[in-house]
């Protein structure tokens, strides 16, 4: 016995039990792929961000289609944003934490995610990055032919301006329109809502526990909820937005199919699906 025990100790491990460095280590593909990502998101954002802002828009044009969406909504019988707004605002706390979440949550909530699933299920990160990619680019194209105007440039509605008053910053359509980076006309559709739910579609599906699969499926309502009681969307912003996170959904799919040196741009994940 104690020399089949000694046999056992000194049984050499075959080399398909040691430490795989591709599995182990924090980052999947390494550094560089990290910089390569961070680099393209940032470049996305930023051509979005300058396009966004250098876009021409009439205000009385972009006042014009609010209204019209008003009109909508009041024949729809859903122009309810203002009764929305004043019901909240029975409650301090509640407007401070809905302001807060609406100048924050969009960045660091999708910032993490993309950070988490990068990290825990890297298979599916090129996928949300291109989604996202695209509905920046429709949300330019509608931001172009579409400029509107969001509610909280309407008082005469009833709106209220609650991030500015939890801010401090007054911010005028007349004053942000000189801006280089900000398009005040741009809320149709609502980026908010299309971000949090292509984010929370994601980790739906790859986190186990039942409460954060729940959790992330309000998430997109939560953000619903934060976009209209802060008067910075209309109902219908919100609508078109899930309709813009639909569709990017859908084509980021499909030119999934031209292939991983057309369309993931990542010479890692392109061997990895050439030698499966």
């Amino acid at each position: 016995m104690l020399y089949a025990s000694s046999a056992m100790i000194a049984r050499p491990v075959p080399a398909t039990d040691g430490p795989n460095l591709d599995r182990d280590r924090i980052l999947p593909h390494g550094w560089l792929d990290v910089a390569f990502q961070v680099l393209l998101f940032a470049a996305y954002y930023g051509i979005y961000s300058v396009v966004r802002g250098f876009a021409e828009v009439n205000g009385t044009i972009a006042f014009a289609n609010s209204r019209s969406i008003i009109s909508i909504e009041r024949t729809l019988h859903i122009f309810v944003e203002p009764q929305i707004q004043a019901w909240a605002m029975h409650s301090h706390v509640l407007m401070d934490i809905a302001s807060w979440l609406y100048l924050n949550a969009q960045t660091t909530v999708t910032i993490a995610a993309l950070f988490y699933i990068y990290i825990w299920h890297n298979d599916r990160f090129y996928e949300i990055r291109n989604m996202l990619a695209i509905a920046m680019a429709i949300a330019l194209v509608v931001y172009t032919v579409f400029p509107s105007a969001p509610p909280r440039f309407m008082p005469e509605w009833g709106f209220v301006d609650s991030v500015a008053a939890f801010t401090g910053v007054h911010v005028s359509h007349s004053s942000a329109s000189m801006s280089a980076l900000v398009n005040p006309y741009a809320a149709m559709p609502s980026m908010h809502i299309a971000f949090s739910m292509l984010i929370s579609g994601q980790l739906i599906r790859v986190v186990r526990h039942r409460v954060l699969k729940v959790a992330w499926a309000l998430y997109p309502l939560l953000i619903a909820f934060v976009i209209i009681v802060t008067a910075n969307h209309f109902i219908l912003d919100a609508v078109f937005g899930a309709v813009t996170a639909g569709i990017s959904a859908a084509l980021a799919l499909r030119l999934a199919n031209l292939g991983p040196f057309a369309w993931r741009l990542t010479a890692a994940s392109a061997s990895a699906s050439a030698r499966s």
